[in-house]
């Protein structure tokens, strides 16, 4: 009960830290293509994750603690800013759930047991929830997968690699496997995009395609990722389609169910695995 508890305070707090991280990166990037000026360099310090104050997205103005409390701040100040009045945003308390959920149901269904090398693997995997849910929030609403995200996944994802290479033993077939993986994950979109000229798929989704081969690894994974997140982005699309809300020509983001996809098979693709040997046995 203790572990849950602390996951929920940490899966609250990082929620929030991806609300500010996807804010401010949307902010400096608006800034970036403005001339230079001294107000640009101060106000780029003040949007830093590491150096700037949390502000209010509509007033700037800085927040006090009391105004950081995940959830209950908003729930307190009833979704508008102390300062301004000006509505917040309902996407910065359910992202906080949504990041403290996906926390307590990656512990209680975690496939590789709490202890060794599956422990270690666990604590990369809730940084990785933390990047996933900023690349989700981010492709919805601005439709773009940034790389100042996107890399630093592909870095720990090759950490997290090594790390069990080196200290776990756990041999060259592991390495392969993500190997295999990134080649089906990310190889294919590549050519979709190459092919496409970028029309069918972003050259985000094949970065984002590195990170999500490493993780799940495998051949018959990478291709039940691709599947299971094709299948999620038809189940959404398609009522859209239907009920006239979207057209050919609308743009949906297909990150977000490739990193749900991912999520899926992390705590569930053993059993897809298992399924589909019994088939072929069959």
């Amino acid at each position: 009960m203790l572990i849950v508890l602390m996951l929920v305070v940490l899966g609250l707090s990082f929620g929030s830290f991806v609300n500010a991280l996807t804010w401010r990166l949307h902010e400096q990037e608006g800034l970036l293509q403005k001339k230079s000026g001294r107000d640009k360099k101060a106000m780029l310090k003040k949007l830093s994750i590491l150096q700037g104050r949390s502000m209010c997205p509509s007033c700037k103005h800085e927040l006090a603690a009391k105004d950081l409390i995940p959830v209950a701040s908003w729930v307190f100040l009833r979704g508008k800013c102390r300062y301004c009045g000006r509505p917040i945003s309902r996407q910065y308390p359910s992202v906080e759930l949504i990041v403290a959920a996906l926390f307590i149901i990656s512990y209680l269904l975690w496939p590789a047991g709490m202890h060794g090398l599956g422990l270690v693997q666990f604590c990369f995997w809730l940084a990785f929830l933390v990047g996933f849910a900023a690349l989700a929030v981010y492709d919805l609403k601005w439709f773009l997968l940034p790389d100042k995200i996107v890399f630093p996944l592909v870095g720990l994802a090759i950490v997290e690699l090594l790390v069990a290479l080196i200290f776990f033993h756990t041999g060259w077939q592991a390495l392969w496997a993500s190997v295999w993986g990134v080649l089906i994950a990310s190889g294919i979109f590549f050519v979709l995009y190459q092919v496409s000229d970028g029309t069918w798929i972003g050259g985000g989704d094949v970065k984002l395609g590195l990170v999500l081969g490493i993780l799940v690894g495998g051949p018959l994974r990478s291709l039940l990722l691709l599947f299971v997140a094709s299948l999620l982005g038809t189940l959404v699309s398609l009522p859209l389609l239907m009920l006239g809300k979207a057209g050919r020509k609308t743009l949906i983001p297909f990150g977000p169910f490739l990193i749900a996809a991912a999520i899926i098979i992390a705590l569930f693709g053993g059993h897809f695995v298992d399924w589909l040997d019994s088939l072929i046995v069959v």
